[in-house]
């Protein structure tokens, strides 16, 4: 008997098993946790042994359950722990749990990127109201130009431009409206100052709460722009700096009928994409609440399994190729419990299909 200051008598078990059974004999030997075993492929790269097809395998259903913990962390879920430990799943269940767990993340990622998605037009379309809004106080009507022209109120004396002139010489006025992030705006005014040349005017107004970034999901403050502009060439100009600064552009529109227009479309999209993302979220939800039902189990069915497969590259084959040759160090007295676990794992009782051999530990395999 072993005791505190003393280990048991040990003894070097020799173990042969047909291939057919082994798996099944070492989940049941791993469940008694009886034996320790020797490596019988040192010489032999990992990369290189029987199962490491197996053991990807299992990597891969590691990757798949993590990947739906993390789903089920985010949304809060509860991730139920079962109090037994399931044992290592059937050979004739591997496949078809791999199946399900696969068909799962296709489903989940394809339900997520959709909701992104979603949300992210949401995000964009409220941004597109705001900035309507806001501009919408910087140009006023003016009945002496064209139907289609909207200009800035009075300027300054001292201004660079001259709407008259420039209207003479045939130049369109343009817009560029959009939003830009609060601490951009300085160096972006100066940027349009020096390759513009002073061919635009633009005017600032900052909204009065962040809005979340549709591209980062970070809530930023923001601030609205109107940039008027004269010719296709620094209409050019001006675009390309908007892209340089990360700014979010949108449309605008030339008439108050055109405004009002895009406005209402607005408000409709936004009420259905609002519908259409809390049934996709609820969706979601669902199929993670049954997903958390098993994930535990799966996540120790797999540490499992992916543990016998390394045992089993710790394994030599005979001559034939058909039968597995273990060494094992197991206490003299749980021999009886390992034979016991053979039994179990085994279609029959030892005989043809897994047998137990004692060595003596001084001498080395031949």
């Amino acid at each position: 008997m072993g005791s505190l200051f003393r280990s048991e008598a040990m003894c070097l078990a020799q173990l042969f098993l047909q291939s057919g059974t082994a798996y099944e004999c070492l989940s049941a030997l791993g469940e008694k946790g009886l034996v320790q075993f020797r490596d019988l492929n040192q010489n032999v790269s990992s990369f290189q042994r029987k199962f490491v097809g197996e053991v990807k395998r299992c990597e891969e259903l590691e990757r798949i359950l993590a990947y739906l913990v993390q789903e089920i962390n985010r949304a809060d879920i509860p991730l139920p722990e079962g109090e037994t430990s399931p044992p290592a799943p059937p050979l004739k269940q591997v496949l078809e749990m791999q199946e399900q767990l696969q068909k799962l993340e296709v489903e989940l990622r394809e339900v997520t990127k959709n909701k992104e998605k979603l949300r992210k037009n949401l995000l964009e379309l409220i941004e597109y109201t705001h900035m309507l809004r806001v501009t919408k106080t910087f140009l006023k009507r003016n009945v002496e130009f064209e139907p289609t022209y909207e200009e800035f109120p009075p300027l300054e004396n001292d201004s660079l431009l001259d709407y008259s002139c420039m209207q003479r010489l045939g130049a369109k006025l343009g817009f560029v409206s959009g939003l830009i992030n609060q601490g951009k705006v300085e160096a972006f005014e100066k940027m349009l100052w020096r390759v513009c040349k002073g061919y635009t005017i633009v005017t600032y107004a900052e909204l009065d709460e962040p809005l979340e970034d549709p591209e980062t999901g970070e809530v930023i403050k923001w601030y609205v722009f109107l940039i008027s502009f004269w010719g296709e060439q620094i209409g050019h100009k001006v675009k390309k700096i908007c892209d340089c600064y990360h700014c979010h552009v949108y449309p605008y529109p030339n008439t108050a009928e055109e405004r009002k227009e895009i406005q209402e479309g607005l408000n409709t999209r936004i009420q259905d994409l609002y519908t259409v993302l809390h049934k996709t979220e609820d969706y979601l939800r669902q199929v993670l609440c049954k997903a958390a039902e098993s994930v535990y189990s799966h996540v120790i069915q797999v540490k499992k399994m992916k543990a016998i497969y390394h045992m089993l590259n710790m394994c030599s084959f005979d001559v034939t190729n058909k039968c597995l040759i273990a060494e094992v160090w197991c206490p003299e007295a749980d021999l009886h419990e390992l034979r016991r676990a053979l039994e179990e794992g085994s279609v029959r009782w030892l005989g043809p299909d897994g047998r137990l051999e004692l060595l003596d530990p001084q001498k080395e395999r031949e």
